[in-house]
């Protein structure tokens, strides 16, 4: 009788793993179903089974009212916009991760913030991997950065990043950026998911023993996601996400986690020749000044993270001589603004806008994506198709439906506040918005159709057309 052969066990049998972003499976596949990564799906062997034995304790376990809490309190970086973001600053041994899009000014802003840590007598070591020294010293001319306290280091090896830490024993941290350095014990080219793994918790072990503030920069892939494995974000103490038009002034840095304060705050910048400043008040890069009202234009109340910003939308529409019409948007959702023109000749009664070319924008660069800013589109569109202006001292915030009601939306009184702080006098909201700022008038509009009427009753303007 032939002798059976003996089938291989599951934890025998060769098992698979995504290289970017750390997917398991059974069977080979040319493509990673979850990142869509092509030939990066590899054979890996499956773990051996161990047992660890209770080993010595670095500290014995305290009651949590006799932990010093003092050891973890924010200190202030000098840079308001980006405490606000923080929650008041940089903790002792907090590892925070900036993302964002080449030229947008990442490492501009932590140049920055390494020179305002080395002004207060601060030992600051400023890695770059991906620039030379002299670059990065052209760069801190050009913003008044140099302090004899802020240290300058070109390496792409961890072992030479570590070994400047223990000679310089900085207070802070900033390494630009952490997918160009590698360890030459990890196999894999620099950026990939071992050697970011790598980098990034040997860094994270030195900030934690030394109680060292670290900020690394992060590359991120043309979808805007950061790049390398995912495990990274899971590491590290906070994830800021750099934000901004190349082609305008405005940069936000936006938290997406944070360890030690919330993650709706957003702070603003503007990047110009000298560098990059904080903007408390930024809106009136989102406004435009003009002696008379213009047709087209309607102001709103934005909300970006817990921070009021007035905005302007302009339209414009043109008639058209194409039997399928143009549909141009800036800084607007285009499928938000087809909605709203079917809408407006549905419900508004305004007839053939859906048979001209419709061009809208936003100024400033500013990207309004929720539905609060519908109200301040409609209008915006119906006073262009009609010619007619608006007031000029007048902010439009609400959510508009199919069925052409006008819904509520989350922080009214904080967008009122806002711009009656700005001067404006004249408020469309939804109904109850609750407390009113003293010397604002407010008109509930609860459809479409009460909204379009404050425009209807402004005088056309001299060669315009009537609806």
């Amino acid at each position: 009788m032939a002798a059976r052969t003996s089938r291989p066990s599951a934890k025998d049998r060769p098992s698979y793993r995504c290289t970017e972003c750390g997917w398991t499976t059974a069977k080979w596949q040319g493509r990673c179903p979850e990142c869509q990564a092509w030939g990066t799906v590899e054979e890996f062997g499956a773990p051996a089974v161990r047992t660890t034995a209770a080993g010595r304790v670095t500290a014995p376990a305290r009651p949590i009212r006799q932990v010093d809490g003092k050891v973890a309190t924010a200190r202030p970086t000098g840079v308001d916009e980006l405490d606000r973001v923080l929650g008041g600053g940089l903790v002792p041994g907090a590892v925070v991760l900036m993302a964002g899009e080449p030229g947008v000014g990442k490492s501009t802003l932590l140049l920055d913030v390494a020179a305002k840590a080395a002004s207060e007598e601060l030992p600051t070591l400023y890695v770059t991997g991906e620039e030379s020294a002299g670059q990065v010293r052209l760069r801190a001319d050009r913003i008044g950065a140099l302090s004899d306290h802020l240290y300058l280091a070109a390496e792409t090896d961890l072992s030479a990043v570590l070994g400047h830490i223990d000679d310089v024993k900085p207070a802070l941290l900033v390494l630009d950026s952490v997918q160009t350095v590698a360890s030459p014990e990890i196999d894999g080219a620099p950026g990939g998911m071992a050697q970011v793994r790598e980098v990034a918790g040997a860094l994270i072990r030195a900030s934690k023993e030394r109680g060292m503030s670290t900020l690394l920069v992060g590359h991120v892939t043309k979808d805007g996601a950061i790049a390398g494995p995912r495990l990274l974000e899971h590491l590290v103490d906070v994830v800021l996400q750099f934000e901004g038009d190349r082609h305008a002034r405005l940069r936000l840095v936006r938290g997406v986690k944070n360890r030690y304060g919330a993650t709706d705050e957003v702070g603003c910048f503007e990047l110009h020749d000298e560098g990059i400043t904080g903007l408390a008040d930024p809106s009136g890069l989102f406004l435009t000044r003009r002696d008379e009202p213009v047709p087209g234009t309607c102001l709103t109340v934005t909300l970006e993270g817990r921070r009021p910003l007035v905005a302007e939308v302009q339209a414009l529409t043109v008639g058209s001589e194409i039997p399928t019409p143009r549909r141009t948007t800036s800084g607007l959702e285009t499928s938000r603004v087809s909605m709203i023109l079917a809408v407006l000749e549905e419900r508004g009664g305004i007839n053939r806008i859906g048979k001209q070319d419709i061009y809208t924008a936003t100024v400033g660069g500013v990207r309004l994506g929720e539905p609060a800013a519908d109200l301040a589109i409609a209008l915006a569109l119906a006073s262009a198709a009609g010619n007619r202006p608006l007031p000029q001292n007048l902010v439009a915030i609400g959510e508009v439906g199919l069925a052409g009601e006008v819904r509520r939306v989350t922080g009214v009184q904080r967008r009122l506040s806002e711009a009656a702080r700005l001067g404006f006098t004249q408020a469309l909201v939804p109904p109850d918005p609750g407390k009113v700022p003293q010397g604002m008038k407010v008109t509930e509009v609860a459809d479409i159709g009460d909204a379009l009427r404050v425009l209807r009753q402004r005088a056309p303007r001299s060669g315009g057309s009537q609806r």
